[in-house]
C-alpha cells in the first residue's frame, strides 16, 4: 500500500483546516441520530415483525391502553372541496328568540 493512511490523512486535513472541526461533528452527531433512531424503530415497532414464525402479527397482541396512531385526522378519500371545514369557520353567535 502506497502513500499515508486514510486516519493520517485525514488528520493531517482537519489541523490544516480547524473550520471543519465543527462541521465533522454536527454531521457526525446528525448521522448518529439517524441510526439510532433507525435502530428504534427497527426494534420496537409494533408494525416490524424479525421473527415471522413464532410470531406472524405482532400488531394483534396489542392491548387496549397501548398507544398507538390510528387515524391522522385528515380525510384524504374525498376531494378537498367536499372536506368538512368546521374547525375553520368563526362560531356563530347565538340566535335570539
Amino acid at each position: 500500500m502506497k502513500g499515508p493512511l486514510l486516519g493520517a490523512m485525514f488528520s493531517r486535513h482537519v489541523k490544516r483546516h480547524p473550520g471543519l472541526v465543527p462541521l465533522i461533528g454536527f454531521i457526525s452527531v446528525g448521522l448518529g441520530s439517524a441510526v439510532l433512531y433507525l435502530l428504534r424503530l427497527a426494534l420496537y415497532s409494533p408494525d416490524v415483525s424479525w421473527d415471522r414464525k413464532n410470531n406472524p402479527e405482532p400488531w394483534n397482541k396489542l392491548g387496549p391502553t397501548d398507544q398507538y396512531k390510528v387515524s391522522t385526522g385528515t380525510d384524504h378519500c374525498r376531494p378537498r372541496s367536499q372536506r368538512p371545514l368546521s374547525h375553520l369557520r368563526p362560531p356563530t353567535p347565538p340566535q335570539r328568540q
